[in-house]
C-alpha cells in the first residue's frame, strides 16, 4: 500500500514546521494533538487554513504537522506556508493563486538581537547630563 504524501517545510520568527500533506478526510494534527486543541485562538485556525481554502482543498487532504520553536503565532505562520508548500507539491498549476493572495512569501522578519551594554536591542540607558 504506497500511500502519496506530500511534504512543505514552513519557517516564521523562530518556529519551523514540518508538513504532510496525505489524500483523506481533513484530519489535522499538529505535534500529536488535534488542531482544535493545540491552537485556541480563532484567527490562528482561520490563518492557518488559508492556503487550502483558497484552492477549495479544505477536506481532501489529512494534514500531519510537526512543528517547533517560537509562539502560537509564529507556529501558525510556518504552518501556513508549509501547508502552501506542500500544495505546490500537489498541484504546481495552483502556484499562482497562492502566490497572488501571498501565501507563498517567507516572512523575514526576526527578533533583533540585544547589543551588549544595552538593556535591549533598540533601548538606550536614560542620558543624564549631570
Amino acid at each position: 500500500m504506497s500511500t502519496q504524501q506530500y511534504y512543505g517545510t514552513g519557517r516564521r520568527k523562530s518556529s519551523t514546521a514540518r508538513v504532510y500533506l496525505r489524500p483523506g478526510k481533513g484530519n489535522f494534527i499538529v505535534n500529536r494533538t488535534d488542531f482544535k486543541d493545540y491552537f485556541n485562538r480563532d484567527s490562528l485556525k482561520l490563518k492557518i487554513n488559508q492556503p487550502l481554502e483558497l484552492v477549495g482543498l479544505v477536506d481532501s487532504f489529512d494534514i500531519l504537522v510537526n512543528v517547533k520553536g517560537g509562539g502560537k503565532s509564529g507556529q501558525a505562520g510556518a504552518i501556513r506556508l508549509g501547508i502552501a508548500r506542500a500544495l505546490l507539491q500537489y498541484d504546481q498549476n495552483l502556484r499562482g493563486d497562492l502566490k497572488k493572495q501571498g501565501m507563498l512569501t517567507r516572512d523575514a522578519r526576526k527578533v533583533e538581537r540585544k547589543k551588549y551594554g544595552q538593556p535591549g536591542a533598540r533601548k538606550r540607558f536614560q542620558f543624564s547630563k549631570r
